[in-house]
Order: C-alpha cells, then structure tokens, then sequence
C-alpha cells in the first residue's frame, strides 16, 4: 500500500511536470517580448537554469507588476512546487517500504 502511494506521488510528479513545460516557456517568452530587462537579469538558458527556478520557486516574479506575466508564472511555480514535494514524498514512502520491509 505505501509504495502505491508513492507510485501516486510520482505521477503527480508528472502531471506538474507536464504543466510546468506549458506554462514556464510561455512566461519566459512574455518576459522576453516585454520585459527584456529582467529577461536579462535571468540570463540565457532560464528554463532550466537554477537561478531562474529559485527565482520563480521563491516566488519573486510578483514584483514585475505584470497581472498577464503572474497569470503564466503562477501555474509554472505551483507546478514547481507540486513537482518538488511530490518526489520527495515519494522518496519518503520509498524508504519507509524498505525501512519495514521484511
């Protein structure tokens, strides 16, 4: 039973992924066509980048005053942060079936 709720986690693990491909590339473009400054503060390569990813997980896009930017950045980091604790739950109940696991 505790590795198929770890089995659960990691496809919610998915699921946020697959959202987090949508809607991450689609606010990375809007910060390109319209805010180019912080565009460049980002850096090349932000998709995958740990600054940019700290920077929308921590959740400092929301001082680009920008409702049409927050509306694509907002799904990304809620899909982050799905993405995030449903690994490391899954890792936990992983260790927990080998922990009492005869």
């Amino acid at each position: 039973m505790i590795m198929f709720f770890a089995l659960l986690f990691v496809a919610a693990a998915i699921a946020g992924a697959t959202a987090f491909v949508i809607f991450w590339p689609l606010a990375l473009v809007h910060l390109r066509d319209r805010h180019p400054e912080v565009k460049a503060q980002l850096g090349e390569g932000a998709f995958i980048k740990p600054e940019a990813l700290w920077w929308l997980f921590s959740g400092r896009y929301r001082q680009i005053r920008d409702p049409q930017f927050t509306g694509l950045a907002t799904p990304a980091r809620v899909a982050l942060i799905v993405i995030a604790s449903s690994l490391v739950l899954a890792g936990l109940l992983w260790l927990i079936s080998k922990a009492t696991s005869p």
